[in-house]
C-alpha cells in the first residue's frame, strides 16, 4: 500500500463513456466533464462504482 492514500473520481465523457482519473488529474478533465462521481477511496472503488453507473444506464460501456 501507498503511504498516501489517492482519492479517485468517475468523470463522463461528452460520447458516453466514463474514465476513472486519480483526484491529481481532475482538475484538468473535470472543466469538459458533464458529470463526475467521487471521490472514491480506491480504484477498485471506482471501478466498482463504475459498473454500476453502466448498470444504472448513465455510462456506456467501454
Amino acid at each position: 500500500m501507498t503511504s498516501s492514500p489517492e482519492e479517485w473520481y468517475i468523470l463522463k465523457q461528452e460520447n458516453g463513456h466514463c474514465q476513472i482519473l486519480p483526484a491529481s488529474q481532475v482538475n484538468q478533465e473535470a472543466k469538459e466533464s458533464p458529470e463526475q462521481w467521487g471521490p472514491f477511496t480506491s480504484e477498485a472503488e471506482a471501478i466498482a462504482r463504475r459498473v454500476g453507473l453502466i448498470r444504472a444506464g448513465k455510462c456506456q460501456p467501454m
